[in-house]
């Protein structure tokens, strides 16, 4: 089973997979929580961060994750590159990976194009090197990458995993939110695309933009699913 949702930020909303929140019952590490990036448990970049990441890798699944705006980027960077699953991954630790921006995995015999990244638009109020990092917005390097990766695949998946969203879609959840070369460059990727779903973070609610789009925040939503169409007979939060 693939499930899939919204920001993390350590600890302000990952609480809610921990042991004691969440319903782990029939879940093995053969199963799989994929954040839509704000991951945020890799933030201090030295021991600080072990605890945490020490029982993310205990629970009985395995954490998938993207890059979002809030991260340590210099922290990340120091992780090598392995290759699972037909993309470049960083091991955080062995059952919490990191899915890297423009590539596509095979996961239960589904493809998945993931691409990280977005703006900080409090970053006025941050720290540069502390506690924001100009690498959210993705290289050209990354761009062209991305690109070269979905030539590869035909311009077909089944499912795509972002941080922010394509611009069009921008302007359905909030018309006022000014657009970037990541929103744009997204786009682009969405015109040409053939997809199934496309889930993403960022904007901190849980709706259904479309048939096709999904925003996702504190919704476990199985791949494949819509917010609305999610099993909310199973609980998936626990009671605290």
């Amino acid at each position: 089973m693939i499930y899939i949702t919204g920001d993390f930020h350590s600890n302000i909303d990952g609480y809610r997979i921990k042991k004691e929140h969440f319903n782990y019952d029939g879940l093995t590490k053969m199963d799989y929580l994929l954040n839509c990036g704000d991951f945020g448990y890799v933030w201090s970049g030295n021991e600080k961060d072990n605890p945490e990441l020490d029982a993310l890798n205990e629970l009985p699944v395995t954490i998938l994750f993207i890059d979002g705006n809030h991260e340590n980027f210099d922290a990340l960077e120091q992780y090598p590159i392995e290759y699972w699953n037909g993309g470049r991954v960083q091991f955080i630790r062995e059952h919490v990976i990191h899915l890297l921006r423009g590539e596509v995995y095979t996961i239960e015999g589904k493809k998945f194009f993931t691409f990280g990244g977005g703006t900080s638009i409090d970053k006025a109020r941050r720290i540069e090197g502390i506690s924001w990092w100009p690498q959210e917005i993705p290289s050209d390097k990354e761009f062209m990458h991305g690109l070269d990766v979905l030539n590869q695949n035909d311009w077909k998946v089944d499912y795509v995993i972002t941080h922010t969203a394509p611009a069009s879609i921008i302007s359905k959840i909030a018309p006022y939110i000014g657009k970037d070369v990541l929103n744009d460059y997204l786009q682009v990727i969405q015109e040409q695309l053939s997809y199934e779903h496309w889930y993403f973070g960022h904007y901190h609610k849980d709706i259904d933009l479309d048939e096709k789009h999904s925003l996702l925040y504190y919704a476990f939503v199985p791949a494949g699913k819509n917010v609305q169409e999610r099993d909310k007979s199973r609980r998936i939060i626990k009671d605290k």
